[in-house]
């Protein structure tokens, strides 16, 4: 890295070098079966030039001689964005605790017998259940170096423990699921099974649903899968800056339910999505985007910021190619009401578990729309059973707008997201019944 970034000093005013180096064991199952077992290792290496106010880039997987990747980055930069920022120099980085060595300790075996023991528990409880299951440990290292003086490295390890799970009955088919990440080696399977299971109790019975407007409750899956899409778009820096987020002229206004609040933190031990910088070398923060209704901030990286006039919030996250602004870990505040007084307050009305197809409607306008995947009847303050052939409508920002409550209890949902229940008053539902 370090010689890569002396040829770039020679005909780049600034310069930065951006490596990763991952292992990874995943071990798959289908149809209740061990799949496949691999290792896998890969590294990559990426150099930003800035050379006559242009960027330049080129990224490398496996080895590569400096030279050439200081001459494919040169020659990009004829066709690069302006550039408006600098490389950070040193930084003070926040200590986060993301490296747990017992995953190392962690074997094949072990991976093996956990899917295992996971897809026996379910089929213990539903014995004509199809499962699919992974159970993946690895570890990461990344290191940074610019011209401008900044170096920063930092290891992280990962765990995942996931299954999916759908049960065939004549032309019925049910669709469950659940999944863990942590930084810690995920050695109990039990909480993933006893949520599958939960979902399997409720929807024992299929009841019928009525076509209308009615109350919902959002549990953290339901959360994650119809209204957090649009949220993260209208977030965006860059999306703000084109003008095509909604809330691009709202910040420090009430956009919001006053008992609404997000934020994006990339600075929680032992969660995935956790860091002590992002990829550009910009310290990790908490950045607050909803604060009790009101937008607060957005997210950028450098180059966003810079065309803002503010600062980076930490958030240039690389995903193969330039660093872009993306989210860490969401986190929505938990309210004070339980989900089953949730339930109590509802004489008909619906649960979203997992909703299907949400981010085809009109993201950067916050329409959602989807097939209730797994979903819920709620009649006489009570679940009464599973609803099929469901579509419901809506919009994030009315939903958001009046929410009814927020629940007190919160989960996490693919390391990504921690959220409580949403309940809402009223949302567009169809059947196929009417």
């Amino acid at each position: 890295m370090e010689e890569i970034l002396s040829q770039a000093r020679k005909i780049a005013a600034q310069a930065e070098v951006f490596q990763v180096f991952s292992k990874s064991t995943p071990v798959h199952f289908e149809a209740n079966r061990l799949k496949q077992i691999q290792t896998k290792e890969s590294t990559s290496t990426a150099l930003r030039l800035i050379k006559d106010g242009k960027i330049g880039f080129a990224q490398a997987n496996g080895s590569i001689k400096p030279e050439t990747l200081v001459n494919m980055a040169t020659e990009t930069c004829q066709f690069g964005a302006p550039t408006k920022f600098d490389f950070p120099g040193p930084k003070v980085y926040p200590q986060i605790d993301i490296f747990d060595s017992q995953i190392d300790e962690v074997t094949i075996d072990d991976l093996v017998e956990l899917g295992e023991q996971l897809i026996a528990a379910i089929k213990q409880h539903t014995p004509d259940i199809i499962c699919e299951a992974s159970v993946t440990k690895g570890n990461s290292s990344v290191r940074i170096i610019n011209s401008e003086g900044a170096k920063v490295s930092y290891n992280k390890s990962f765990f995942d423990l996931s299954l999916e799970g759908v049960l065939i009955q004549d032309d019925d088919m049910l669709f469950v699921g659940e999944s863990q990440s942590s930084c810690h080696p995920i050695l109990d399977f039990k909480t993933v099974a006893e949520e599958v299971t939960r979902q399997l109790e409720l929807a024992r019975n299929n009841v019928s649903l009525s076509t209308r407007p009615m109350s919902v409750i959002f549990t953290p899956r339901g959360v994650a899968s119809a209204l957090i899409a649009p949220l993260v778009t209208a977030f965006n820096g860059k999306v703000v800056l084109d003008g095509a987020s909604p809330l691009k002229d709202k910040q420090g206004e009430q956009v919001f339910d006053k008992k609404f609040s997000l934020r994006d933190d990339a600075t929680l031990p032992y969660q995935i999505a956790s860091c002590p910088c992002d990829d550009e070398g910009v310290p990790s923060q908490q950045t607050p985007l909803i604060d009790h209704g009101v937008v607060s901030h957005f997210l950028y990286d450098l180059q966003t910021a810079a065309l803002a006039n503010t600062q980076s919030t930490g958030s240039g996250n690389r995903q193969g190619s330039l660093p872009t602004p993306s989210p860490s870990s969401l986190i929505i505040e938990e309210g004070d009401v339980s989900f089953w007084d949730m339930v109590k307050d509802i004489k008909e009305g619906l649960i979203i578990d997992q909703l299907m197809g949400a981010e085809q409607g009109n993201i950067l306008n916050g329409d959602f729309s989807g097939n209730v995947l797994l979903g819920y009847k709620i009649e006489g303050g009570k679940i009464t059973g599973r609803v099929k052939d469901t579509m419901v409508s809506g919009n994030v920002y009315q939903l958001l707008r009046q929410l009814e409550a927020i629940g007190r209890e919160t989960r996490w949902v693919g390391g990504l997201l921690r959220t409580p229940c949403l309940y809402c008053s009223s949302l567009s539902v169809a059947t196929k019944a009417g």
